[in-house]
C-alpha cells in the first residue's frame, strides 16, 4: 500500500513538472541542426531562460538509460561537464555532484542534483532533476548552482527514442549575459548531440 502510495505521489510529482514546463512562458527556437531542436523560454522572475532540446536518436530506450545511468562516464557527453559522481542511490531517487567548466572570467560552477526516476505506463521513462546546493559542503574554487529544476523524458519510438532534455537553472554568483546566453543554446544542442553520437555508435 505505501509502496503503490509512493508511486502515485511520484508520478503527480513529475506530472507537476511536466506541466509547468509546458506552461512555462512561450518557447521560441533557437536552433534547429543536425536533427537536434533547441528552444528557448523566459522564466517568470528569473533573468536566465529555460532550455529545451528535442532530438529522435536511433537506439533503444534501455540503450540511453544504460549510458545516463553510467555517471561518470555522462561528463564525456554532458556539455562542459568537468567531472561527475555518484553521491547516493536509493530505489528510484539518486543524488549526483557535477563541476562545470566555465569560460574566462566565469568562477567554474558544480551542482548537486536530486534525480528521481519514474517508468510510465507507456514505456517512456522520465528522470526529474531536482537541484539540492546545501547536501554537500562548498567546493573550494567553484561556485554552487543555487537552484536546478527540469527533465529528461525519453520515449520509444518504434527502433528510436525521443530525447526530451528541459532545464532551468539559477547559476549563482555574478555571470554575464554573453555566457548565460550562449549557454542556454549550447548546453541542450552539444549534450543531446554527443549523447546522440556514443547511442547511436555501432
Amino acid at each position: 500500500m505505501m509502496r503503490s502510495f509512493r508511486c502515485v505521489a511520484l508520478l503527480c510529482g513529475v506530472g507537476a513538472v511536466l506541466a509547468s514546463a509546458a506552461q512555462a512562458e512561450s518557447w521560441q527556437v533557437a536552433k534547429d541542426e543536425q536533427g537536434i531542436k533547441v528552444s528557448l523560454s523566459e522564466v517568470s522572475g528569473s533573468t536566465y531562460k529555460a532550455y529545451r532540446g528535442v532530438a529522435l536518436i536511433k537506439a533503444p530506450l534501455a540503450r540511453i538509460k544504460a549510458l545516463q545511468e553510467d555517471v561518470a562516464g555522462a561528463c564525456a557527453w554532458i556539455h562542459e561537464c568537468k567531472s561527475q559522481r555518484l553521491l547516493k542511490h536509493e530505489g528510484d531517487q539518486s543524488w549526483t555532484y557535477t563541476q562545470f567548466n566555465t569560460p574566462w572570467p566565469v568562477t567554474p560552477r558544480d551542482s548537486v542534483l536530486h534525480v528521481t526516476t519514474v517508468q510510465e505506463a507507456d514505456g517512456s521513462l522520465v528522470r526529474k532533476l531536482e537541484g539540492q546546493p546545501a547536501y554537500l559542503p562548498d567546493t573550494k574554487g567553484f561556485v554552487r548552482v543555487s537552484q536546478v529544476e527540469g527533465f529528461w523524458r525519453l520515449v520509444p519510438k518504434g527502433d528510436s527514442t525521443e530525447v526530451t532534455y528541459q532545464v532551468h537553472t539559477e547559476p549563482g554568483g555574478s555571470v554575464p549575459s554573453w555566457v548565460a546566453n550562449k549557454f542556454v543554446v549550447d548546453a541542450p544542442f552539444n549534450t543531446l548531440r554527443a549523447l546522440k553520437e556514443r547511442a547511436e555508435k555501432p
